[in-house]
């Protein structure tokens, strides 16, 4: 890869490479991040490694003109990918690639080297448990030497990668997710509580994500019913779908709160359900940034989460959220019931929430950050 300064008069020509452009916490990144990098100076395109679009990428492709394009992973070590991605860098004149997890950032490379364009690296979360590589261990010494920029998605991350991917820390830069804020509708609030049947002197807690183990939402459930208990007026919501519905819906039934949970299945609108939610509750085992937990803060949500991954670098305990223990639903329940008997404190928590948020998580934050970025890779 060339290290000769690229012209920054021009717009850079960004192309990012991903799995797909379907729903879920990279993705949205990537939306945020092209919608809001400074126009005029960087020209986006995307590229699918796994064969599909998704939604997200559909609607950059008709709201905003964003090209979208799509090659086809085979399974094992597929050079002929390689080749393509190199086609289509040099056939766009693409001055930066940028991948986004690691198996992109690893096609990426190898069709990027020797073409003269920057190469930029995001790790946008782990695998839960997370392991070694050993056989990773001289290819990616050799990447992360070759890739211009490393980018982590929090301080948990780059330690992740430092440990388990044998990246050296100094060259990693954190930065964290940023999301376009969302607004609190009274109106919009009413019309989902409503339609779900909820009174306006219930309590309401809820969830959005996918129903997927590492969410860890058996410890979710139990400690609302360990809520229930002492709180009867209360709801849970759980907006998103997964392979682990039926035996959530299951547990919820087995716990004797089956009328008290919401299972709203997917929603490709969640803000409507998540602006009716009192507080937001996240137990994952693991998180990078979670971009729900962002959209929570931005609408002034008091969220109890689990002190795991990036968590704790967006929740400061006792001052914009509660942190509690993985796999402690007794925790989490007592969090729950603090919150139910201090109004003003569960107010405090919540209007400090979405300060927090404008000042270090906003999309227009992120793009700045990442354009910082790009202009260093592109002055060497």
């Amino acid at each position: 890869m060339s290290n000769q300064p690229i012209d920054n008069q021009q717009a850079q020509r960004i192309l990012h490479i991903t799995f797909n452009m379907g729903f879920g916490g990279t993705e949205q990144v990537i939306r945020q991040l092209v919608m809001h990098l400074p126009k005029g100076q960087f020209n986006n395109e995307v590229l699918c490694i796994d064969g599909e679009v998704g939604e997200i990428g559909q609607r950059l492709e008709a709201e905003q003109g964003i090209t979208i394009h799509t090659l086809t992973r085979q399974p094992g070590l597929d050079w002929r990918l390689a080749l393509n991605i190199r086609r289509h860098i040099k056939q766009g004149g693409f001055t930066i690639v940028h991948c986004h997890q690691y198996t992109p950032w690893f096609y990426g490379w190898l069709g990027s080297f020797g073409t003269g364009t920057r190469l930029v690296f995001t790790e946008h979360g782990r695998f839960h448990p997370d392991r070694h590589r050993y056989k990773a261990w001289l290819i990616n010494k050799l990447m992360g030497k070759t890739t211009h920029a490393l980018v982590a998605i929090s301080k948990a991350t780059r330690e992740a990668l430092v440990e388990f991917e044998f990246l050296p820390s100094s060259q990693i830069e954190v930065i964290y997710n940023g999301i376009e804020p969302f607004t609190h509708d009274f109106g919009r609030v009413g019309k989902v509580r409503s339609g779900l049947g909820i009174t306006g002197e219930e309590l309401v807690f809820g969830t959005v994500s996918r129903l997927d183990p590492v969410k860890n939402q058996r410890m979710m459930l139990k400690a609302f019913s360990l809520f229930c208990a002492q709180h009867g007026n209360c709801r849970l919501l759980m907006v998103g779908d997964g392979p682990d519905r039926t035996m959530l819906e299951d547990y919820a039934r087995n716990l004797g709160i089956e009328d008290k949970t919401v299972f709203t299945g997917f929603q490709s609108n969640p803000v409507d359900y998540l602006d009716a939610m009192d507080i937001f509750l996240l137990s994952s085992h693991t998180e990078g940034t979670s971009m729900t937990l962002l959209e929570a803060m931005s609408l002034g949500k008091p969220c109890i989460v689990t002190q795991v991954g990036g968590n704790p670098e967006l929740v400061q305990g006792e001052i914009n959220g509660l942190l509690v223990p993985t796999n402690d639903p007794a925790a989490m329940s007592a969090a729950m019931v603090r919150l139910a008997d201090d109004t003003a404190f569960k107010n405090q928590l919540g209007e400090h929430a979405n300060t927090m948020f404008h000042r270090k998580f906003s999309a227009t934050k992120m793009a700045g950050r990442y354009a910082g970025c790009y202009r260093h890779v592109t002055s060497r």
